[in-house]
């Protein structure tokens, strides 16, 4: 039986480190929204096309985003799958930090002296 842990740590990293920029957000978001070419989505940016072609090529490596030509045009769309995996990803985080929220609320609570026998 084969189980499935998930993806790599240096595929996990690579879609954090694409997260963790702002810019880089808001073009995901963007071409959630609708499939974009990189010089529209470089008029919505106070920087160059070759900067925002890095913060693009950033996004296409962690996976987050593809590309397709269109004539002379390099078109950017979301990949669903792979924002599916980073929601599973902050999920599981989720789960970890609730569970320790529990386990403190538990430990607050044996440490409270039972006021009812004074």
């Amino acid at each position: 039986m084969v189980v499935d842990s998930g993806p790599a740590q240096e595929e996990i990293d690579r879609i954090f480190q694409a997260l963790a920029d702002g810019t880089r957000r808001d073009i995901l978001t963007r071409v959630i929204e609708r499939e974009q070419s990189v010089s529209a989505l470089a008029g919505a940016y106070r920087m160059s096309l070759p900067a925002v072609q890095k913060h693009v090529s950033v996004l296409e490596r962690a996976g987050l985003v593809g590309k397709t030509r269109h004539g002379r045009e390099q078109r950017v769309h979301a990949e669903p799958d792979r924002i599916r995996t980073a929601r599973e990803l902050l999920d599981r985080y989720e789960v970890l930090w609730r569970h320790r929220v529990a386990a403190m609320d538990a430990l607050l609570a044996e440490e409270r002296p039972d006021r009812s026998k004074e």
